[in-house]
């Protein structure tokens, strides 16, 4: 009979992990590579898919998980280092997801996040493409970029009087607009090397009520422009 120990179930999801990264996919090459048994086998990359260390590939067998992308990509981009300790303070100073994005054509990519232990519908995983015309994260990379290209979009998704009133003030509160009952604020950071990125943090309306500006709009710009400063 296999192992039930803490340290025996650890040990097994580990060798599980470097198997696949050493190329093994299905269940079968899994547990070849491994010698776990099929049963234990699927049993545990259930548990590790559900933790995001492993993917289905799409062709029956898994790959590495987002999360583990994820730490990688933060633990080796100097500006994900940089960015993380003034992400993660901002979060513990408001209790509210933040997050951080990037414009990539059409789309706004989510670059870096510290998320509550519990997130509902203003939790956004890194990686994930949102769209350009929703969004205080989308109002900010609009009405700061220095694209002429950009216009169209921007008169077309918030006018440019909102905008210009983002750059005025220097920040952007959005409620309901992204997602129904999520609200929130971001603010530009502007990068050494000319990038511009949004600081953004979001939260349900029935925390950040209506006008997120008033409570959120000033801890955001500090902690923007921290990283500007870093960066």
């Amino acid at each position: 009979m296999e192992a039930q120990s803490g340290y025996g179930v650890l040990g097994k999801a580990f060798q599980l992990l470097r198997a696949v990264q050493a190329g093994a996919a299905t269940p079968r090459e899994l547990s070849e590579r491994t010698g776990i048994s099929r049963a234990t086998t699927y049993r545990l990359v259930t548990a590790l898919q559900g933790a995001g260390l492993l993917a289905p590939d799409g062709k029956g067998g898994w790959m590495l998980g987002t999360w583990l992308h994820e730490l990688a990509a933060q633990a080796t981009d100097p500006l994900l280092v940089t960015a993380r300790p003034v992400m993660q303070e901002l979060h513990e100073a408001t209790g509210e997801s933040i997050q951080l994005y990037r414009r990539a054509g059409d789309v706004r990519v989510c670059i870096a996040a510290v998320e509550q232990a519990a997130g509902l519908r203003d939790t956004v995983p890194m990686g994930n493409e949102l769209t350009m015309s929703a969004g205080s994260a989308a109002q900010v990379l609009l009405a700061f970029t220095a694209d002429p290209g950009t216009e169209a979009v921007s008169e077309q998704a918030f006018g440019p009087v909102l905008l210009r009133r983002v750059r005025q003030r220097g920040w952007a509160e959005s409620v309901g607009q992204r997602a129904l009952g999520v609200a929130s604020v971001s603010a530009p950071v502007h990068c050494s090397n000319g990038r511009l990125l949004a600081l953004c943090l979001s939260g349900p309306i029935s925390r950040m009520t209506r006008e997120p500006g008033r409570q959120y709009a000033q801890p955001v710009v500090r902690a923007a422009r921290s990283l500007t400063d870093a960066l």
